[in-house]
């Protein structure tokens, strides 16, 4: 385990790499973009290409014995012991679409445990992060999930909505039901909003693990839960069905609810 000294370094330095790729991704934001479909059927773009270059380079430079996995440009490392987990435009359709909801994540893991986080959303000018045992920020300023307990007090946000509906009608009706509030989203900006204590739950599903490990000590040092929807905990082995809760017993109620 890193000391925090160490960790506070590395975070600092992720900071720094991440705010000078993002000028790359804002660059291209709301300008012509050629667009390429992958052979999974999801987009990319010059901005996604460039913006993951930028950081890849940035961290083998300070840290050329760390592994990298990244959306756009795969693995290198995987078998070292930190690897660097890098989506440099969580939200690629977004980001098409000139919807500025868009983010970039930077995940760093040691024996595949997420131990700091970056998500920064570009457009929106908001940077969160956070390291173990550091706590959790937005914009430098300390931030906490919420104390709501209970389904029928959350505000619930539920990404990829039509990809559940699809393999899971009868979840996603449940999901229709629940919650004090309730809104379809897509992406890391609804994850972050629940570190903020600005929502109470997001219900995620389809993702990998550049789309959720950098979320994962974000949410948890501002005093929330994040796992799959199992309860376990997120790594890179995990399926891509993704709860975040404010509190412990919202999670154990959204497991059942999901389960």
């Amino acid at each position: 385990m890193p000391t925090l000294t160490d960790l506070r370094t590395r975070l600092g330095k992720a900071l720094e790499i991440t705010e000078t790729a993002s000028q790359i991704s804002l660059a291209h934001f709301n300008g012509a973009l050629e667009i390429v479909t992958k052979a999974d059927a999801s987009p990319v773009t010059i901005a996604d290409q460039e913006t993951e270059r930028s950081i890849r380079d940035a961290l083998l430079k300070a840290y050329p014995d760390d592994g990298l996995f990244g959306e756009e440009y795969g693995t290198e490392g995987l078998e070292k012991e930190t690897v660097w987990v890098v989506d440099p435009i969580d939200g690629t359709r977004s980001f098409i679409a000139g919807v500025p909801l868009f983010g970039m994540l930077l995940a760093m893991t040691r024996g595949q445990k997420p131990l700091l986080g970056i998500c920064r959303l570009p457009a929106l000018g908001q940077v969160y992060a956070a390291a173990r045992g550091m706590g959790a920020t937005r914009n430098g300023s300390s931030i906490a999930a919420s104390d709501c307990r209970t389904i029928e007090d959350a505000m619930l946000f539920i990404n990829e909505g039509e990809k559940i509906y699809t393999d899971a009608p009868a979840v996603f009706d449940r999901l229709m039901h629940a919650g004090r509030l309730r809104r379809l989203s897509y992406d890391c900006q609804p994850h972050a909003l629940v570190a903020a204590g600005q929502i109470d739950a997001v219900l995620d599903y389809d993702l990998k693990p550049y789309d959720f490990l950098a979320m994962a000590p974000i949410i948890e040092e501002a005093g929330g839960v994040i796992t799959d929807w199992h309860g376990k905990p997120l790594d890179f082995q995990s399926d891509g069905r993704v709860v975040s809760a404010a509190t412990p017993e919202l999670h154990t109620e959204l497991l059942a609810l999901l389960n």
